[in-house]
C-alpha cells in the first residue's frame, strides 16, 4: 500500500468522508437491519487519519491480555457517605479530537482549513461545552462501570453492571481521537505533544504562530479537564476523566515512540510513559484506536488482525492493556463476524463505534456502545440532536469561518 505524506492524507480521508457521509447506506460499520437501532442510518464516522504504514501479511494468534487497570467496585466505594441512586437512564458517551489551540493555522484558508472546520472544536468551544454539561448535571463516569465480568456455566461473560449516581446526575463518557498529535497537526493549530510541569501536572507544549515555544495548562483537552474538575469536583463520578484513544503509526502523545531505532528511542519513551502513568493517576484510561487508523469495515481480516497485533506490541507496553476497542472511522464490524470474535477474542470486549444518539447494548462477549462527535459538523448541523447535552447556537466559536 503507497505511503501518504500528511496533508495529502488527511485530504483524501476528509473527501472520503464528506463525500460518502459516512452513512449506513455506504457499508460502514452497520450490522443486520435486526441488530442495528434505527438511528445508525444516520452515522457518520467522524476519525480522520493520515495513511498507515504496511503491517506484516500473516496475522499472529491474539492473546487476550489482562485488565487495562483493576478498577473500584464504584457501587460498593464509599456508599454510606453519598446518596446514590440506581440511574436507567441512556448513558451519554461523546467524544472529540484533539483541540484547536491555534485558531489562525487551523482556519488559514489552506488545503486543511475545511478539515479542521468540520471535525475539530477550539478551545472558547470546548470550555463552554463542559460548563454547559455541568449545568446539565452531568457526571464523568468510568466506561468499566458499564459492566463486569462473570463466570456463568464455567464460562466466562460480560454483564450489565448496575449504576449508581449520585442523586439527580446523569451519566457521561468522554473519549479523546488520535490524542497522537500527528506531523499534519503541528503545522495547523495543535499543540505539540502533552509534558509535565514543574509540579508533575500535565501541560502542553507548543510553538505558537510566531514561533515561540508554549507550555501551557489552558488549550487542550488533558489540562482543562483536569482543572475544570478541580474546581467542580462533582463533575466527575470517583475521579473519572476520560479515554485516550491512541493509534501508534507516529508514536503517542507527541512522542514518536514508534521510531524504534532512532538514537533518541529509550529517552522518547521514557518521557512518555511518565505523562501516561500521571494521567492514569488523575482519572484518564486508555483504548486501542487501531495501530494505522484502518476503517476495520472495509480492510481484509488478515490486515484488521496485524494492525490490532502491531498496536499491542507498540501502543500496549506504553499504556498497559486495555478492554476497549475505538473503531477508526467511527464504523463498526458485523456483530458475530470473523472480524468481531477476532477483536473480543484480542482482549477489547468493550467496542465503540459513531453514532447521533446514546446507544449501548450488552452481548454474553461485549459491550457495544455508539459515542456522538462534538465538532464543526455536529455544531452546525445537529443542533436539535445535542439538545440534551448543550446549545450549541451558544458553543459555536465565532473564529470558525462563516
Amino acid at each position: 500500500m503507497r505511503h501518504f505524506g500528511a496533508a495529502s492524507a488527511l485530504i483524501g480521508a476528509l473527501s472520503f468522508v464528506l463525500l460518502t457521509g459516512c452513512s449506513a447506506a455506504t457499508g460502514m460499520g452497520v450490522d443486520t437491519p435486526q441488530q442495528v437501532p434505527e438511528h445508525r442510518e444516520q452515522q457518520q464516522a467522524a476519525s480522520v487519519p493520515p495513511d498507515p504504514a504496511e503491517t506484516p501479511a500473516k496475522p499472529p494468534e491474539p492473546q487476550a491480555p489482562s485488565e487495562q487497570q483493576e478498577q473500584p467496585d464504584q457501587a460498593a466505594e464509599n456508599t454510606e457517605a453519598e446518596d446514590l441512586v440506581v440511574y436507567k437512564g441512556p448513558v451519554e458517551h461523546i467524544f472529540f479530537h484533539p483541540l484547536i489551540a491555534y485558531p489562525e493555522l487551523a482556519f488559514d484558508g489552506d488545503a486543511m482549513a475545511k478539515g479542521y472546520d468540520d471535525w475539530f472544536v477550539t478551545v472558547k468551544e470546548f470550555e463552554r461545552i463542559i460548563q454547559a454539561l455541568y449545568e446539565h448535571d452531568y457526571v464523568l463516569i468510568d466506561i468499566h462501570a458499564l459492566y463486569e465480568e462473570k463466570m456463568e456455566n464455567g464460562k466466562k461473560v460480560i454483564v450489565p453492571k448496575e449504576l449508581l449516581l449520585p442523586r439527580n446526575k446523569k451519566p457521561l463518557i468522554l473519549s479523546i481521537d488520535d490524542l497522537n498529535y500527528y506531523d499534519y497537526m503541528l503545522e495547523n493549530g495543535n499543540v505539540y505533544r502533552l509534558i509535565l510541569d514543574d509540579n508533575g501536572n500535565v501541560a502542553t507544549y507548543s510553538k505558537n504562530p510566531k514561533g515561540e515555544e508554549v507550555i501551557s495548562h489552558d488549550n487542550e483537552i488533558i489540562p482543562l479537564l483536569d482543572a475544570f474538575v478541580g474546581q467542580h469536583p462533582d463533575f466527575s463520578f470517583h475521579g473519572a476523566k476520560g479515554v485516550i484513544a491512541l493509534t501508534g503509526y507516529q508514536g503517542v502523545l507527541g512522542y514518536r515512540t514508534n521510531e524504534l531505532d532512532s538514537p533518541g528511542y529509550e529517552s522518547v519513551k521514557k518521557q512518555a510513559l511518565q505523562v501516561i502513568a500521571r494521567l492514569k493517576e488523575t482519572g484518564w484510561t486508555f483504548a486501542s484506536h487501531g495501530y494505522g487508523h484502518l476503517d476495520a469495515v472495509r480492510v481484509s481480516y488478515d490486515r484488521l488482525a496485524n494492525d490490532t497485533q502491531q498496536w499491542k506490541k507498540e501502543v500496549e507496553p506504553l499504556v498497559g492493556p486495555t478492554s476497549v476497542y475505538i473503531y477508526p472511522y467511527g464504523s463498526r464490524v458485523e456483530t458475530g463476524s470473523a472480524k468481531y470474535n477476532y477483536l473480543v477474542k484480542a482482549g477489547f470486549p468493550v467496542l465503540c463505534s459513531v453514532g447521533p444518539a446514546p446507544y449501548l447494548k450488552h452481548t454474553p462477549d461485549s459491550v457495544m456502545m455508539d459515542r456522538r462527535h462534538i465538532d464543526g459538523i455536529s455544531l452546525k448541523t445537529q443542533q436539535d440532536r445535542l439538545k440534551p447535552l448543550f446549545n450549541a447556537e451558544e458553543v459555536i466559536d465565532s473564529v470558525r469561518p462563516r
